[in-house]
């Protein structure tokens, strides 16, 4: 059973609609506190109607000055003032823009006439996680904004507004809700736009697509775990539909040299080399899925575009087998490309001469794509650097 959510510590009302409700109770026709309570209650907050009744006996916000017949005609002009979701457009603006921006986010994403998704994405993404974070604390009264430390001022921008957490300050909050997958997703999305924010970059999109897949999947999780699954945007966006499948040969080029600049590479390397194995294999930082094409048997599912198999199923566990062999490069260590080429003929070819050939061809540089630091000091070579040495040993 799902757990109850928290009750909204901040169920009360407004200083302008106090005096909204003094207008109103004081205007003919009279209105019993039950009507009034209807315009002011919705499901992301729940006024009880003792507060209207409080109002009207003068026992509470007695300094507030009743509102204009203009003003109280501008209320009623444009009440309920609600989005298509139910949420208020005043009191709920947080949580209508987080929900917007992620919105843009996607469709920016799912564009086929887009060159920069994931630059796109990302930056707007991260303005849609900071809205959702800053709903989350307001709703459980947390003053979310940035304070001088010496003497506990607010600290404003240029123009004079006030400081709010940014998205990293708000995830390294103690009272923060995200679990630690999605911070590291979260964590490594900015760290991403921190390099590209001031630099141009090339195509990045097949390096990130798992972690922005999870980005959007976290969001909408988080979105309905923290305000209720009726503001999920899972029933906003359906399956992005393409209009030709990939053959062998356009996933072989496009797993095989990409043109990606090497700040990002490293940049990604460094990231995820400080990750436990534990978070990088969960679906929160970084979600796969695997299209694998298939017949059907069964009139009834001849139109299931998408089949969800459970990975702990025995189906599951045998397509995982599969796509491991396809998606593992394979490593060699310095001694297996000596050994390697010593079985081919090589015999003179040793640690030394490796050596000298690889600080020659600066293959060590990530931009040419012959291996991969795991760890610092531990280099790991590619196929694509076994052959690099195979043609040169047959060129001497």
């Amino acid at each position: 059973m799902m757990a109850a959510m928290a009750r909204n510590p901040n169920n009360k009302l407004e200083r302008w609609e106090v005096a909204v409700i003094k207008a109103m109770i004081a205007t003919l026709p009279r209105k019993t506190d039950q009507d009034i309570l209807a315009y002011f209650t919705r499901p992301t907050r729940s006024i009880n109607h003792g507060r209207i009744k409080d109002i009207r006996d003068g026992k509470t916000h007695t300094a507030v000055t009743a509102a204009t017949a203009q003003e109280l005609a501008d209320f009623l002009e444009v009440w309920p003032n609600v989005d298509g979701s139910g949420l208020h457009l005043i009191g709920d603006e947080l949580l209508i823009k987080a929900r917007e921006a992620m919105l843009q986010a996607v469709q920016g994403f799912n564009n086929p006439r887009a060159f920069f998704k994931s630059e796109v994405f990302i930056v707007t993404a991260v303005i849609a996680w900071t809205y959702l974070m800053h709903a989350h604390f307001r709703r459980a009264g947390v003053d979310y904004r940035h304070r001088n430390r010496a003497t506990g001022e607010v600290i404003k921008t240029r123009h004079g507004a006030d400081k709010h957490w940014e998205l990293e300050y708000c995830l390294g909050d103690n009272g923060c809700p995200i679990d630690d997958p999605t911070k590291a997703n979260l964590l490594f999305l900015i760290e991403i736009r921190h390099e590209i924010e001031h630099q141009m970059t090339r195509r990045i999109d097949d390096m990130i697509g798992a972690k922005v897949q999870a980005c959007c999947l976290n969001f909408n999780a988080a979105l309905k775990s923290m305000f209720g699954p009726e503001h999920g945007l899972n029933r906003e966006l359906g399956i992005a539909l393409q209009f030709a499948g990939i053959a062998k040969s356009q996933r072989d080029l496009l797993l095989k040299d990409t043109d990606l600049p090497p700040h990002l590479i490293a940049a990604h390397l460094a990231y995820e080399d400080a990750l436990p194995d534990a978070v990088i294999r969960d679906p929160k930082y970084a979600y796969r899925v695997a299209y694998v094409e298939r017949s059907v048997n069964s009139k009834g599912k001849a139109d299931q575009v998408v089949e969800f198999i459970r990975p702990e199923s025995a189906k599951g566990q045998q397509i995982a087998s599969v796509l491991v062999k396809e998606s593992e490069r394979k490593k060699y260590k310095p001694k297996d490309i000596v050994e390697a080429m010593q079985q081919e003929g090589y015999g003179d070819f040793n640690q030394y001469a490796h050596q000298l050939l690889w600080k020659a061809a600066n293959a060590k540089n990530p931009q040419h794509k012959f291996g991969v630091e795991l760890r610092p000091g531990d280099w790991w070579w590619y196929d694509k650097w076994l052959d690099h040495v195979r043609t040169a040993l047959a060129g001497h």
